[in-house]
């Protein structure tokens, strides 16, 4: 990795660990957003079926801090730039600066350089995976704290596939707790299987040209945990399949009861 310029790719994004009681047995479930995407891999066109934590990228309210703190960094995509997604490009020797930087920040209510909070993000996701206009009374959050991925992995981003890339995760612990919203939930988790979101997502690649489909997955908060309890520690961070479900290694992100040497939790 060359240090002149910058070549390592700094993510920042909240996961949102969203729990709610079952309202027909009073399990403890945990809901995933399930992705299904239209991808072109050495000119053959696949469908990326993968469930992962709700969440997204922190967006820079302010760019000032940051280019005060190092002035050659560049964002990694122009979608980042326009979007003001905290997915940028730095020299390596930066990172640490970079790190405390977003450690300060994010621990802050309504700060004034960095998003701090889940809320844009999940009323965004739940509207795009359950067609719902998220209300505040239906959930309550708290900070869980954060996980860091330090040591560089190449990312599969759509817009910058390839690069070196560490994460620092701001962790939300999202309980649902309204009955019908739980209910819809689980309705939608056993509504779609991977199949039929593979058909949505062909019919919107011909119909808009996207070739996107989300919705939700549903499953027992103890069934996810005993699954990854189960694995050696140094083995866990890779995708994981429960009950024939592709599972994002991000969802390691906000379980903390489960050790992975590969994160740093605080």
């Amino acid at each position: 990795m060359v240090d002149n310029e910058p070549s390592l790719r700094v993510s920042v994004a909240t996961l949102d660990k969203v729990i709610f009681q079952s309202p027909r047995d009073g399990t403890l479930m945990m809901a995933l957003e399930r992705k299904a995407t239209l991808t072109n891999v050495t000119n053959r066109s696949i469908v990326d079926v993968r469930a992962q934590p709700f969440g997204g990228a922190v967006r820079l309210r302010n760019l000032d801090g940051l280019r005060d703190l190092i002035r050659d960094f560049k964002f990694d995509s122009e979608r980042s730039r326009s979007e003001q997604d905290f997915r940028i490009l730095i020299r390596p020797t930066h990172w640490p600066a970079i790190k405390q930087f977003c450690l300060q920040h994010l621990q802050n209510a309504d700060d004034v350089a960095l998003e701090s909070d889940p809320c844009r993000e999940l009323v965004e996701e739940f509207a795009d995976a359950l067609q719902v206009d998220l209300r505040p009374d239906q959930y309550v959050y708290q900070p869980l704290g954060f996980a860091i991925e330090n040591e560089p992995v190449p990312t599969d981003n759509l817009y910058s596939r390839g690069f070196p890339t560490v994460r620092i995760y701001r962790i939300f612990e999202v309980s649902i707790v309204d009955d019908a919203l739980c209910l819809a939930m689980l309705t939608a988790s056993e509504h779609h299987s991977d199949y039929t979101l593979q058909t949505l997502v062909l019919n919107d690649a011909k119909n808009t040209g996207r070739g996107r489909a989300n919705t939700v997955l549903a499953l027992s908060l103890k069934r996810l945990l005993d699954f990854y309890l189960n694995v050696l520690p140094e083995k866990r961070y890779v995708p994981g399949y429960v009950e024939g479900h592709h599972l994002d290694v991000s969802v390691l992100a906000v379980l903390k009861e489960v050790e992975v040497p590969q994160l740093q939790r605080l």
